[in-house]
């Protein structure tokens, strides 16, 4: 199962008869696994990454990381706060971390204004939010584990004295 999940992940388009012939299976066998994998909830879903750098547009989003402080909940712990945050239609991908904050918050915005917006009027003023740290990404060189090819080499002035 696991040299399965191994080829899925690094190609979710592999067919049950590529992964088969690698394996040494039958494309049956294989399917039947991956049948019980997304059964099981191992498999989430399929997901194409998708290089915006190239396919930039006038309704690209921006994207952010936001470091958050939290206070746990007395008896919940970071489960409850983690789930209100995690709840936002801004936010992309909530994980708890260790370290100097708790949780690292991807937000996706029209601008940078609405990212700010959700940040200061809903994120910070959360119950149990002691402090945010946000971070702008500016460019993508590799996403999971993917490196973005096809970007421009950026056109330096040359420096002369």
């Amino acid at each position: 199962m696991r040299e399965i999940l191994e080829i899925l992940e690094k190609d979710a388009r592999a067919t049950p008869e590529e992964i088969a012939r690698m394996l040494n299976m039958t494309p049956r066998a294989v399917s039947a696994v991956i049948k019980k994998l997304e059964k099981d909830g191992v498999i989430l879903k399929y997901k194409t990454i998708i290089n915006k750098e190239i396919e930039r547009d006038d309704k690209s989003e921006v994207r952010a990381l936001i470091e958050v402080r939290i206070t746990p909940q007395k008896n919940l712990g970071f489960e409850h706060v983690a789930e209100r945050i995690y709840n936002f239609p801004e936010v992309t991908s909530c994980y708890l971390m260790s370290g100097t904050y708790d949780l690292l918050v991807v937000v996706e915005g029209k601008n940078i204004q609405t990212v700010a917006s959700f940040v200061s009027e809903k994120l910070a003023p959360m119950e149990n939010v002691r402090g945010t740290v946000t971070h702008f990404i500016l460019k993508k060189y590799k996403e999971d584990g993917d490196i973005l090819k096809g970007l421009e080499k950026p056109k330096r002035q040359a420096i002369t004295l």
